[in-house]
């Protein structure tokens, strides 16, 4: 795969586009299985927040969704359940994909891409079974430490650095906003960055995640069309970092296969929300 350059032997493959309105409804699911929670229980263990002392309310649609308002702005609370989610739906998508990554990567890369994500978020997908995480940050820990150990090459150390180092900015918080996820996620992108020593316009991972979270306070859509356009942008580039960059101007007119893969999981944080909204 490409890379994002190269630190101490790690390597990583990776625009703005349209947005569109977040949906004004936010899900509160119970943290309880069995669905007791201090507030109003609606259907599928999502609860009503009620009434709260400071100055934020939550207001219920017809799906018995729970909409928290802060002043006249809806705030989107993101629980342990859409996280594991998110992780499960990228593991599902990476396996559907993970024929096409190998492709590009064969183009410019070690062609191993779609075959050590497949491996690293199979892992992830079991480890999130066997020892449920307690909190939106653990559950990006506990994936992030399995791509790391489970994975060869680039994919693992990159990946496992951007969810370990957001799941560490989130910390142990029950829920967290979607613009919170946005600063954890960029700080985890930063750190992706530090590591391969590149930047946005390398023809790399970065090309896709950067303006994916630039654009994800806006909504989950506008980051996952963000991360679309700049994965379809690494096509022109001239790779600047990584095993791509050996091949100069042939690098030309490849998509990056780090950035193909990002928008997987920019996209399945996409599908997560709008299945979390049914």
């Amino acid at each position: 795969m490409n890379s994002a350059g190269e630190a101490r032997g790690v390597r990583c493959g990776g625009s703005h586009g349209g947005a569109s309105q977040l949906a004004p409804v936010v899900l509160a699911r119970c943290s309880d299985p069995a669905g007791r929670c201090a507030g109003r229980r609606g259907p599928g263990g999502i609860h009503r927040t009620g009434p709260r002392t400071d100055g934020r309310d939550g207001t219920r649609n017809r799906q018995g969704r729970t909409a928290v308002e802060d002043g006249s702005r809806r705030v989107a609370e993101l629980d342990t359940g859409f996280f594991v989610r998110w992780l499960t739906e990228t593991a599902s998508a990476v396996d559907r994909e993970a024929d096409r990554l190998t492709e590009l990567d064969s183009a410019i890369g070690d062609a191993d891409h779609g075959s050590n994500l497949r491996r690293g978020f199979t892992a992830v997908t079991a480890a999130l079974t066997d020892k449920p995480p307690p909190s939106p940050g653990a559950a990006l820990g506990l994936a992030g430490r399995t791509l790391v150990s489970k994975v060869g090459g680039a994919s693992g150390p990159l990946y496992g650095t951007l969810l370990r180092r957001t799941g560490r900015e989130l910390g142990d918080a029950a829920t967290v906003s979607r613009e919170e996820l946005a600063r954890a996620m960029s700080t985890g992108v930063e750190a992706v960055a530090a590591l391969g020593g590149a930047a946005e316009g390398d023809k790399t991972m970065l090309d896709a995640l950067l303006p994916a979270v630039r654009a994800l306070p806006e909504s989950f859509t506008a980051a996952r069309r963000a991360a679309a356009e700049g994965a379809v942008g690494t096509v022109p580039m001239r790779a600047r970092r990584g095993r791509a960059s050996y091949l100069g101007e042939r690098s030309i007119g490849h998509e990056d296969p780090g950035a193909a893969s990002s928008l997987l999981l920019v996209a399945a944080l996409e599908r997560s929300w709008e299945a979390a909204d049914e």
